[in-house]
């Protein structure tokens, strides 16, 4: 007679936030949740200011009255399945144009969960759905040539991630104010400090088409505001100005077009002016812990 499975009995469900412009795309990744081996992922369907149509039967839905950003958007989506997504053991978030391009992943993470009870957050591999290629900046550390080297990592990728709930209950959910970019980093960090552990896995794979978000001025604008937020809600006192010095240099010799620099001057200054919410700086063990994982919160 066998024993269970590693991670049977782990309850998994999906948050997968919407706008109601990409009806196809949507229901080709439900199509991709639904057909996931092992026990049934539920699914709750967000609409980010807007109604939640064509949605098949026994899929939960939340119609959001504003567009809260993407933060706003999964927390609501988390609170669905309970206080915290307290009815889950497990939460996917996926990106509502992506797609699970196979059926074992839900299985995967239950395994993983399972099998290593410090891992609070798995970041999938984003992979092309026409050319297989995975982009450097979806590969969530430093050293990214390899994208199909496994590794523990310090962040996460927002729409392709499955996450323990009892991080959640133990750290909260994502920031709202932030409304887009840099909200996973602000969780990760909040979730390293708190003792949890974070794995990229190539072998869990989102099929996403490659797109480019710098094409966007409110991009620049709220990538600088935020990153300004999460370092004067995140990082000890001496590191703040160190981590924002550095990515400022890093912004410069990216040589952005001067509509780039100017709406990410205007988003930096944003950071400094207007309130980053609560601070709770990281222990320096934690910083020493990111530095160990190949990433000190500088860069």
């Amino acid at each position: 007679m066998t024993g269970a499975a590693p991670g049977a009995g782990m309850k998994v469900g999906a948050v997968i936030i919407t706008m109601g412009n990409r009806p196809d795309e949507l229901r080709a990744l439900l199509d991709s949740v639904a057909k996931q081996d092992g026990d049934r992922v539920e699914v709750v369907v967000v609409g980010n200011g807007s109604p939640v149509t064509g949605i098949p039967e026994g899929v939960r839905t939340v119609e959001l009255p504003e567009n809260l950003g993407i933060p706003g958007g999964r927390n609501a989506g988390i609170e669905a399945f309970g206080p915290g997504g307290a009815e889950m053991d497990i939460l996917l978030f996926l990106d509502d144009d992506g797609l699970l391009a196979h059926h074992d992943t839900a299985e995967l993470c239950r395994r993983a969960f399972a099998a290593d009870p410090e891992l609070g957050i798995i970041s999938f591999r984003i992979a092309d759905p026409e050319t297989g290629e995975t982009a450097r900046r979806h590969v969530p550390r430093l050293r990214a040539a390899d994208p199909m080297r496994s590794s523990r990592v310090t962040t996460f990728l927002g729409g392709a991630n499955a996450v323990r709930t009892k991080v959640f209950a133990e750290v909260g959910g994502l920031p709202d104010e932030f409304f887009y970019a840099h909200e996973e980093t602000d969780l990760a960090w909040r979730a390293l400090d708190a003792g949890w552990m974070i794995d990229y896995r190539s072998d869990m794979v989102l099929h996403h088409p490659t797109t480019a978000p710098s094409r966007h001025a409110v991009y620049h604008r709220m990538v600088a505001r935020n990153r300004v937020w999460l370092a004067r809600r995140n990082l000890p006192a001496p590191l703040v100005p160190v981590y924002l010095g550095v990515w400022l240099l890093l912004t410069l010799a990216r040589r952005p077009s001067v509509p780039a620099l100017k709406a990410w001057f205007g988003g930096f200054k944003e950071g400094w002016t207007t309130s980053a919410g609560a601070r709770r700086p990281m222990r320096w063990r934690t910083v020493w812990r990111l530095t160990r994982l190949g990433r000190p919160p500088v860069i």
